[in-house]
Order: structure tokens, then C-alpha cells, then sequence
């Protein structure tokens, strides 16, 4: 199998500048999307680099009317005990993402449920997707949920991402993205709604992507303090690293 990394991870957003140091990616259709308007370190910076980058990002993005700063630093590199230091006194929120994949093969088999149905989504459920998501994301506030739904229409017109639809008893449950590429698949967006939760949904969910994409290494990015990457371990996903990310939001 081919070594997987953190750069087979789909990213929302295009590289604006690239130097030796760093990537910029922005991504002006959704600069509230904090996970597409961000510097994603190549090397772990000394303070004096990262206060650098964050001055030059800090401008670049006021100048979009952007209201936070984000960085990712290099795979399975913990940032040092100063530049962490430097970043609680400073006020940012830090955390990491794990890394994990799986051969379809070795996921484990669903118990058959059938109150749960499975259906990819086209022209004619395509509103029934919009409303899952309008609803979920609402708790981020009601301007990012709409923007998040012409993201949506965006990538329903892209042929390598395919958005699945979950329904319990009929009525919608869950969804989840999938994102293609020559040898991966990779789930994103996995979500179940609050009152169908513990029904079996996204396992459903996770199986038929494995049914779909049998010869594809399947991939997917957990937050590395959150409690889904416990299922994707009982699962028999593989850990293959982790990567940490800060960001801050500045109030004016």
C-alpha cells in the first residue's frame, strides 16, 4: 500500500503564496471557512519566524475583512514547549488532527438495519442534503451556514466528490462526503443527526463507502481530542499521524 500522509488530504482553498518556510491557502468564495484561509508551516518555525508569518497573515487578512489567523504545523512534529507557550499567552485555541485509513476489506460488517436506507445524492434529493446541512451548521451562525451551501452546490458539480444521504425510517439522518482521487477516498463531513445518533447510522454510512470504493485506500482526518476517532480505532482504521493546528480570533 502507498504511504499515506497528510498531503493526500483534499484541501478547500488554493495556494496564494508558497515560499521555503510555508503555504498560503486562501479561499475568497468562504473566507469564514477558517480551514481554507490558513499557513500551513512546512517547518516548525523558531518565535521569531512564526511572529513573522503571523503579522504577514494577520494583514493579508484584515485587508479581506477576515477576522481570524490560522496555522497547521508539519506532520507528527509537537510544536516546541516556547513556541506553545507563546500561543496560550497569545490567545490561540490549539489542538491536532489524527490521521487514519483503512483497506475497505477490513471494515468490519454492519448489522443489517432496515430502517436505514442509503442514496447518493442527485438532482432529485439534492435539497433534502442542503437542509441536513443548513440545520447542522447553524451552529456556527447562520451567515457561515449559507455560505457553506453554495460550497455545497460547488462541489455537488464536481465529478470527484460524491455526497451520500442517510435516512432512518425515512426521514433524513445523516450524510457524509467522499472524495476521490487515484488511489484514495476519503470521507469527510461525516454527520449524523442529534436525535438518530446511536442507530448505527454512520457506520451505514462509513460500510457503503466501502462497498463503493472497494480497491481505494480510504482515509479520513479525526480531531485528534473529539471522541469519533475512538469508533474509527474499534473500526480497525489505522493511525498513520498527526498534526497540530492553531487559530485565534480577534474580536474588532
Amino acid at each position: 500500500m502507498t504511504q499515506i500522509t497528510f498531503d493526500d488530504i483534499y484541501t478547500i482553498g488554493e495556494i496564494v503564496v508558497e515560499n521555503a518556510q510555508y503555504r498560503h491557502y486562501h479561499y475568497p468564495e468562504m473566507l469564514i471557512r477558517y480551514d481554507s484561509n490558513f499557513i500551513e508551516f512546512k517547518q516548525l518555525p523558531s518565535l521569531t519566524e512564526f511572529k513573522e508569518a503571523e503579522s504577514y497573515l494577520r494583514e493579508y487578512h484584515l485587508k479581506q475583512g477576515q477576522k481570524h489567523v490560522k496555522f497547521y504545523f508539519p506532520a507528527n512534529i509537537k510544536p516546541t514547549v516556547e513556541l506553545i507557550a507563546l500561543l496560550t499567552d497569545t490567545g490561540y485555541e490549539i489542538g491536532f488532527l489524527e490521521l487514519y485509513t483503512i483497506q475497505p476489506k477490513d471494515f468490519p460488517s454492519v448489522r443489517n438495519n432496515p430502517d436505514i436506507s442509503i442514496q447518493v445524492v442527485t438532482d432529485d434529493n439534492f435539497e433534502v442534503l442542503l437542509n441536513i446541512q443548513y440545520q447542522h451548521d447553524l451552529s456556527y451562525g447562520s451567515e457561515f451556514a449559507m455560505q457553506k451551501a453554495d460550497l455545497i452546490t460547488r462541489q455537488f458539480e464536481d465529478q470527484n466528490i460524491h455526497q451520500i444521504l442517510a435516512f432512518y425510517k425515512g426521514a433524513p439522518a445523516g450524510c457524509v462526503d467522499v472524495i476521490i482521487s487515484s488511489e484514495t477516498a476519503e470521507i469527510d463531513n461525516l454527520t449524523v443527526n442529534e436525535q438518530f445518533r446511536n442507530k448505527g447510522i454512520g457506520s451505514r454510512l462509513q460500510e457503503f463507502v466501502m462497498e463503493t470504493f472497494p480497491k481505494k485506500n480510504v482515509i479520513l482526518v479525526a480531531d485528534g481530542e473529539d471522541t469519533p476517532r475512538e469508533m474509527y480505532k474499534k473500526q480497525s482504521y489505522k493511525y498513520h499521524g498527526f498534526k497540530y493546528e492553531a487559530q485565534k480570533i480577534y474580536q474588532d
